[in-house]
């Protein structure tokens, strides 16, 4: 990537967990939690981080959640936390691993601040923006070849195309915020929309007009066969299991009767006033990948929007990211475990895809439910799924 306009360069990166233990809020000024903030880095140590650079990752992509430094949080507990995110980077960095510090809003329902919140409450997103400039003038003083900063996750505006977006106004109030405070770090940026490649679309660059920009995609497509057993999603995805990747892998008629056994499911295990809507929606997305050859035109429409949107607005590939990507491991507190071949020929497709038009890319996540380790404790990374991203085995 020499030559290139921006501070930060990357190649292939690993998105580090959220949380862990997922404490509620009542418990975000206790000491074990301030201490290991972010708190993966509980029990975990420099040669565990070592070996995600070992294994042909140059970057990591370090999620913070934005909610415990704003819901009810003293400014002590907002140093502490700016003060660990400093030392966690240097962590990472002592690894030999380049960091995106990525601001983590998730949409949560117990929560008095989440993505919906701080999208749809004009005082608690100047209050997050201003939390953007806080954290970006204490990023300023890292090294900007080796640090970027994500000031926005997963804006969830802006999918209804009959709509005027909101996105990218408040966008432009991030990007003023984070630059001001940081002026010599790359920053990440993203479309609404869930960051999508659709969402990507309706965002003018040149209303940005910074060189020093990464932009970036996530793509979970195809979804059906990415968020089997997924109970957060809200449809019909918490009764599917056992579909494999890619879906021919064992016949047509194997995948049909995979099918008509989620079907089934739903049928009998769905609350019955949701049966038919989450039938529905179920049918609808499993009907367009049930071969190998419509899976792969669903996966490449993201690029291929991704890709025709940087050349219209002479972008080059390098500074189109795909931040995020990956296929369920195990959902939380259930039998049914994804195997590592199917995941890792997903994968393969999926970084195939990113490598053909130049794209960096980041898969999700080092633990958790979409973990490409072979358990979460302790955090040694699947060989199958390794392989399949193309890094090394040992």
């Amino acid at each position: 990537m020499a030559g290139s306009a921006t501070t930060f360069t990357m190649q292939r990166g690993l998105s580090l967990e959220l949380w862990t233990t997922w404490p509620k809020p009542d418990r975000w000024d206790e000491v074990s939690v301030l201490d290991n903030f972010p708190e993966w880095r509980q029990g975990t140590t420099i040669s565990d981080l070592e070996h995600i650079r070992t294994a042909g990752f140059d970057f990591v992509r370090m999620p913070i959640d934005p909610a415990i430094f704003l819901e009810d949080a003293s400014e002590t507990r907002v140093k502490k936390l700016v003060a660990e995110t400093l030392e966690t980077v240097d962590m990472l960095h002592k690894a030999g691993l380049k960091v995106i510090v990525d601001l983590h809003s998730i949409p949560s329902d117990d929560r008095k601040v989440d993505t919906n919140h701080i999208l749809a409450d004009e005082a608690l997103f100047t209050r997050y923006v201003q939390m953007v400039g806080r954290l970006g003038r204490a990023l300023s003083d890292t090294d900007a070849a080796t640090t970027a900063f994500e000031p926005f996750n997963e804006p969830v505006i802006d999918c209804d195309p009959t709509l005027f977006p909101k996105w990218p106004a408040m966008l432009m109030q991030l990007h003023r915020a984070a630059r001001g405070a940081a002026p010599n770090h790359t920053l990440i940026l993203s479309g609404g929309c869930w960051s999508s490649a659709y969402g990507l679309e309706k965002v003018d660059p040149a209303s940005i007009a910074d060189d020093n920009v990464i932009w970036t995609f996530h793509s979970y497509e195809p979804y059906v066969l990415t968020h089997q057993g997924a109970d957060w999603t809200g449809d019909s995805m918490s009764y599917v299991e056992g579909l494999p990747y890619p879906p021919d892998l064992m016949g047509e008629k194997a995948f049909e009767e995979r099918l008509t056994a989620v079907r089934k499911t739903i049928e009998t295990k769905a609350p019955k006033e949701r049966r038919e809507e989450l039938l529905v929606g179920f049918n609808e997305m499993a009907g367009g990948v049930t071969t190998y050859k419509e899976v792969l035109a669903a996966l490449d429409e993201p690029f291929e929007k991704a890709a025709a949107w940087g050349k219209n607005n002479s972008i080059p590939p390098e500074r189109i990211f795909l931040g995020e990507f990956g296929m369920i491991r195990r959902e939380y507190q259930k039998k049914f475990r994804m195997p590592s071949d199917w995941r890792a020929a997903y994968l393969k497709d999926m970084t195939e895809a990113a490598r053909k038009r130049g794209f960096p890319w980041s898969v999700w996540s080092w633990g958790g439910a979409f973990g490409i380790t072979l358990d979460d404790k302790q955090r040694v990374l699947d060989p199958v799924i390794l392989k399949g991203l193309g890094l090394k085995t040992e």
